[in-house]
C-alpha cells in the first residue's frame, strides 16, 4: 500500500501532466485539505472554478459543489473523487416541491442557498452562500415576496438581519441543526474570554442572536460567519481562544493558519459524513482514471447559470 507521501507525489505529477487543479472545502479531512491547491468555502471555491486556467477540476467537497463548478466552467472537466458524497440539506427539497411552492407564490423571487442541486438552481432567480446571503436579499426590491430555501436557520438569520419577511423552506443541515443553544451557553461559561463564532446554518443561531442581548447569560463576543468569515476572523483577531460552532473539519485550517491560538468546537460530534468520504486515495484514482465526471444537462445548466452568476456578482 502506498504511503501518504507517495500518493501526494503521484497526485502532483498527474496534476502537472493533466493541467488539473484540486479544490477542497473547509470541512474536508486534513489529508485532503493539505494536498489541495485551494481550500475554502462554497463561494470562494466557486469563484476559483470560474477563473482557473486549469483544464480539469478535481472538486473535493459534496456533489452540489461539483455541479456548480461544472455549470460555471462548462469547458472544464470536473471530477468528484466520490460521487456518493451528497448533502442532507440539498436533499431536503425536490424540484416538484419547489415548483408547487412557486405556484402558490407566482410573483415571488426565489433565492436558493448554494447547497442545492442544479435542478433547484435552475428554478431559482438567485443563488447565495452564507457569505453573501444578506446582500443578495438586500438587492431584491422590498415590495417583492421572497421564497428562501432550503435552510430554515439561515433563512431566519437573514430575515432578522435584513428586517425582511421571507417565506422559508423548513430544511436543515443535519450536522448544523444538532448544535444547540445549551451547548453554546455551557461552552461560553467554560471559556468566558474566547470569541464565539457561529455558522448561520446552526440550529442555535436564532436563539443566540436573542441571547446576545441578555447580559445575564454572558455570551460575550459572538459573531455569525460563513466558514471563510470564521477563518478571516481568527487570523485578524487579537484573541487567543475561539469557540467554533460549525462542522469540525474547519479546525484543521484554523490551526494551520493561526498555530498560536486555541480552538474549541462547540460540539465535537459535528461531523458531516459526506464531507469525510473523500480520501487522498480517491483523489489519486479520480485524477489517474479521470473518474467521476460531473456533468449537468445544458438545458438545466443554462437556467441555473443565471442564478449562480447573480450570486457571484454580489460579494
Amino acid at each position: 500500500m502506498a504511503t501518504y507521501t507517495e500518493i501526494t507525489e503521484e497526485i502532483q505529477r498527474l496534476k502537472a501532466e493533466k493541467n488539473a487543479v484540486i479544490l477542497a472545502h473547509n470541512y474536508q479531512i486534513p489529508e485532503v485539505q493539505d494536498l489541495a491547491d485551494y481550500v475554502g468555502d462554497s463561494l470562494g471555491l466557486s469563484q476559483i472554478a470560474g477563473r482557473t486556467e486549469a483544464e480539469m477540476i478535481v472538486f473535493c467537497g459534496v456533489h452540489f459543489m461539483a455541479e456548480t463548478a461544472a455549470i460555471i466552467s462548462p469547458d472544464k472537466k470536473v471530477l468528484i473523487p466520490d460521487p456518493e458524497a451528497g448533502c442532507s440539506l440539498a436533499d431536503s427539497i425536490t424540484v416538484e416541491q419547489l415548483r408547487e411552492w412557486k405556484r402558490q407564490h407566482p410573483d415571488a423571487v426565489v433565492v436558493s442557498y448554494v447547497n442545492t442541486t442544479a435542478a433547484i438552481k435552475a428554478e431559482s432567480d438567485y443563488c447565495c452562500t452564507s457569505t453573501n446571503a444578506v446582500k443578495v436579499v438586500q438587492a431584491i426590491p422590498e415590495d417583492r415576496e421572497i421564497l428562501f430555501l432550503p435552510d430554515m436557520f439561515l433563512g431566519a438569520y437573514i430575515s432578522e438581519v435584513t428586517g425582511r419577511k421571507l417565506y422559508i423552506w423548513p430544511g436543515e443541515c443535519h450536522v448544523h441543526a444538532a448544535i444547540r443553544p445549551e451547548e453554546i451557553v455551557e461552552m461560553r461559561r467554560a471559556h468566558p474570554t474566547a470569541d464565539m463564532l457561529i455558522h448561520p446554518e446552526c440550529g442555535c443561531v436564532t436563539s443566540c442572536m436573542y441571547l446576545t442581548t441578555d447580559d445575564s447569560v454572558g455570551l460575550g463576543e459572538t459573531y455569525i460567519y460563513s466558514t471563510e468569515g470564521m477563518i478571516k476572523h481568527v487570523n485578524r483577531s487579537p484573541r487567543d481562544e475561539f469557540l467554533i460552532a460549525t462542522e469540525v473539519g474547519i479546525l484543521h485550517r484554523m490551526q494551520k493558519e493561526a498555530p498560536g491560538k486555541t480552538f474549541y468546537p462547540i460540539n465535537r460530534e459535528a461531523i458531516c459524513q459526506y464531507m469525510k468520504m473523500i480520501t487522498p486515495e480517491k483523489v489519486l484514482r479520480s485524477l489517474r482514471e479521470e473518474v467521476f465526471e460531473v456533468r449537468v444537462d445544458e438545458a438545466i445548466a443554462s437556467k441555473a447559470r443565471r442564478a449562480i452568476d447573480r450570486m457571484l456578482a454580489i460579494v
